[in-house]
């Protein structure tokens, strides 16, 4: 499966500049930096979450993992939890596992993004299929998504 026809019209719609990189099947966003040979810290991943009863939708770089805690706190609820993607993946039908692209608005999901990402003028995103990302401007994703910006991870081991 290449780029989602529905990504791919959404990005052409909002004219943004995205650059496509083809690469091997790996299992993780850290993998993934790796084999594109760039920083974890611009390669995106995306990390749904259950709130209470509603999913949402976390964003952070490759390197760094979900502090369940200070989600917590930041969404007001003792009930947060890291989805399993068997939980998850019925919301992303044209989506490959592990390769859901962070745009959570286009499901009608919240987005909630660490403020690790914000470093950069540049960030990597996955486009639902797992041999792909695209390169786009961090002002571009900002811009179209408007996540709920937080700091809430640390770093990976």
């Amino acid at each position: 499966m290449s780029m989602s026809i529905k990504l791919k019209k959404y990005l052409d719609s909002k004219n943004v500049d995205y650059e496509i990189t083809h690469h091997k099947v790996v299992y993780t966003a850290q993998e993934l930096a790796e084999c594109l040979h760039v920083p974890g810290k611009v390669m995106t991943k995306v990390v749904m979450v259950k709130a209470g009863e509603k999913d949402v939708m976390t964003v952070m770089p490759a390197c760094r993992k979900v502090d369940v805690q200070r989600l917590k706190e930041i969404l007001k609820l003792d009930d947060v939890r890291i989805e399993k993607e068997e939980e998850f993946m019925n919301l992303f039908p044209e989506c490959d596992v592990g390769a859901l692209p962070p745009l959570g608005h286009l499901y009608g999901l919240d987005v909630y993004m660490d403020t690790s990402l914000t470093d950069d003028e540049y960030i990597l995103i996955q486009t639902g299929d797992n041999k792909e990302v695209i390169r786009i401007k961090y002002e571009d994703f900002a811009r179209l998504v408007n996540p709920k910006v937080y700091t809430f991870t640390l770093m990976a081991a």
